[in-house]
């Protein structure tokens, strides 16, 4: 069964704005994707992936598994880390996997949120992803897509709590028997993932409980059961793309947690950071 989640936010971005009358997206840096929305690192967040990097090579028990929201500047934060765990490890032995669920946050909108690039897109970028399938099969769909039109905190919250139950699922399912998995994400996704494993709500949804610093790391483990029973989801709904506003409940509030509920180890760390804490949202 798996034990450990890291968590870690991308680094400083490059920046972007969008008008709220007609939703359209603008940047003054062309984005490697060609959507404006979807930013490179700035040069400082380089320098805050390379640091972050560092820190991940020495994480104890090592990352097994990498997942990452697939907008570019998580997948460019974890490259440093990744290259240098390719060069120990093998390039073949290292994988990341994109993961639509673990993305963006976008408040409700009457327009059109902008989504990531495919991974087509992705690939010609970042060598760690997986490599494109056979010609007779398409790339597996993601667990769960938020709603173009935006998402209430409510949704968000339950959006990223129902991924995590279907990540650490298949982890447990898997005959590797991995014990850590690694997730880059973004500010308000790391707050909620911290909210969904512990099962920890606060009353206010503003209150500042789980940091999400720029390249801040955090880590958490999963609580005692006696079997992997103990430890299964509840039984919930499929997630349904024609209906992407409706996110099923894995019952995660009320101190359950997900998948048996985790105890946070380390919130939000910034200390192997050469300016410590940064940018919390």
């Amino acid at each position: 069964m798996l034990e450990v989640i890291y968590v870690v936010r991308h680094g400083y971005r490059s920046n972007w704005v969008v008008d709220p009358e007609t939703g359209t997206y603008s940047s003054n840096i062309p984005s490697p994707t060609g959507i404006p929305s979807d930013p490179a690192l700035a040069s400082y967040g380089v320098r805050q992936a390379e640091q972050l990097a560092t820190h991940l090579l020495h994480v104890d028990p090592p990352v097994d598994l990498i997942y990452s929201s697939p907008f570019y500047r998580c997948l460019q934060t974890l490259l440093p880390y990744t290259t240098a765990l390719a060069k120990a490890k093998g390039q073949d032995n290292v994988q990341i996997l994109a993961e639509r669920g673990i993305g963006e946050f976008y408040g409700r909108a009457r327009f059109d949120h902008p989504s990531p690039a495919p991974l087509s897109v992705l690939r010609t970028h970042f060598p760690h992803l997986p490599p494109a399938p056979a010609s007779s099969s398409k790339d597996p769909d993601p667990i769960i897509v938020p709603s173009t039109k935006g998402e209430t905190i409510p949704q968000l919250h339950d959006r990223l709590a129902y991924c995590l139950s279907h990540l650490i699922g298949r982890a447990d399912a898997d005959s590797s028997g991995p014990k850590s998995l690694l997730i880059c994400t973004h500010a308000a996704s790391m707050i909620c993932i911290g909210r969904a494993l512990t099962g920890v709500m606060p009353v206010e949804e503003g209150e500042e409980d789980f940091k999400c610093f720029t390249c801040s790391f955090s880590k958490f483990v999963r609580k005692r059961r006696s079997s992997a029973a103990d430890a299964g989801g509840q039984e919930v709904a499929k997630w349904n793309p024609e209906r992407p506003e409706d996110v099923p409940d894995v019952g995660w509030r009320d101190g359950n947690g997900v998948r048996g509920g985790w105890e946070c180890e380390v919130n939000g760390d910034c200390s192997f950071l050469e300016n410590g804490e940064e940018r919390g949202w």
